[in-house]
């Protein structure tokens, strides 16, 4: 992702690093543990192994994550959350207590 030259507020770049479908699923999921690609994978239904390595890639550019390798056979790598990861869960909390409110009055079809 392309950082922008015009931003006219903080909060443009902000939503525009963790906009879209996945970025804020995956920073979830690594909230709650470390992750391996595989793990991350077989956790986020719909992601495709590419879609998934562009936008830990997106994130570790910009310092929401981080990896760690691990010596051996089979390679092993962790992805796991920065501070700056961190601070954005106290935003992705504050979402998902909005979309569990949003479900809940959601008529459920019978």
């Amino acid at each position: 992702m392309k950082i922008r030259e015009d931003y006219t507020c903080p909060l443009e770049i902000t939503h525009d690093l963790i906009k879209g479908k996945w970025k804020p699923i995956i920073l979830w999921q690594l909230s709650k543990k470390n992750h391996s690609l595989s793990e991350l994978k077989q956790e986020i239904q719909g992601i495709s192994e590419k879609m998934l390595l562009e936008q830990l890639a997106e994130l570790q550019a910009y310092r929401f994550i981080d990896k760690q390798s691990f010596d051996g056979y089979p390679l092993k790598v962790l992805y796991f959350l920065k501070e700056r990861g961190q601070k954005m869960l106290t935003a992705l909390t504050i979402m998902q207590e909005i979309g569990t409110e949003l479900l809940e009055e959601i008529p459920t079809k019978k």
